[in-house]
């Protein structure tokens, strides 16, 4: 288990430093009431996320990984249990975390520039230094002779990488990433796979993502956490202890691959 930081003074070391958030979920169960009856999402999640971590959350469709997300990330609050950030419970939205959808939720009246800026811009920290790093998030990302466009201009995939530019430009301390490269063509995904890493190993922020992808799972994470069917529980908990960059071909990968599609109980055949 990791340390949980008690002390005003532990987290505010924690935030200079530009230390990576500290998460803890305890016995977490949510449902949701639909018609008068209670569906049951997740049961008793427990795990750690150390700072600076990067973890993947994969299991199947529906099974309530996106409604982990949510709850991480202050949207919602969970039916039981408690999660901590820095040992504070999270009952709300916080600058620290922040959250890139499936869905871009671009707003069709910014450019992308500007759609980029908009957290800066809350927090009144737009100024030529805050520019500056808009400017180098979209180059980062590929965007940068689009930042002048609007959203209804870009594919579907350069709309995604601008909702990523939109929350790596903030310095967060959690990245909670659902799906952030599923409508990617199959070489930006790649191309952002590996940009993503290297802005983790960069700012040492702590990561929480979910894919349906295996090998990106397993290309991008430190540990994996394998879902089960709704209401989910953590099946198996995977360590990758492979040095970045890793190679797709890896047999290490490879038998990680099929020991966590069998653990899904699905063909490990490509």
């Amino acid at each position: 288990m990791a340390t949980i930081l008690t002390t005003a003074e532990d987290r505010a070391a924690y935030r200079a430093a530009g230390e990576g958030l500290r998460l803890r979920l305890e016995n977490v169960s949510h449902h949701f009431n639909l018609g008068g009856g209670i569906l049951s999402v997740l049961d008793r999640i427990s795990f750690d996320v150390a700072p600076g971590e990067f973890i993947a959350l994969l299991g199947p469709s529906g099974c309530g990984k996106s409604t982990l997300l949510r709850l991480v990330a202050g949207l919602e609050n969970p039916a039981a249990g408690q999660i901590l950030g820095d040992g504070i419970p999270i009952t709300r939205p916080d600058p620290e975390r922040v959250v890139v959808f499936q869905d871009p939720t671009l707003f069709p009246w910014r450019t992308v520039w500007q759609n980029v800026a908009l957290g800066l811009q809350a927090q009144g920290q737009l100024d030529a230094q805050g520019r500056q790093r808009v400017d180098s998030v979209l180059q980062r990302v590929g965007l940068a002779q689009f930042a002048q466009a609007y959203p209804r201009q870009l594919s579907g995939g350069m709309s995604q990488r601008a909702a990523l530019a939109r929350a790596l430009v903030n310095d967060p301390r959690l990245l909670i990433l659902d799906e952030p490269l599923g409508k990617l063509d199959s070489l930006t995904r790649i191309r952002m796979q590996s940009e993503l890493v290297g802005l983790w190993q960069e700012k040492r922020y702590s990561v929480l993502m979910v894919t349906h992808d295996v090998e990106e799972a397993l290309l991008m994470a430190n540990r994996v956490l394998v879902f089960g069917p709704r209401p989910t529980r953590i099946l198996k908990t995977i360590t990758i202890d492979l040095p970045y960059p890793r190679r797709r071909n890896l047999p290490e990968l490879i038998d990680l691959r099929t020991r966590i599609l069998g653990i899904l109980g699905t063909d490990s055949t490509p």
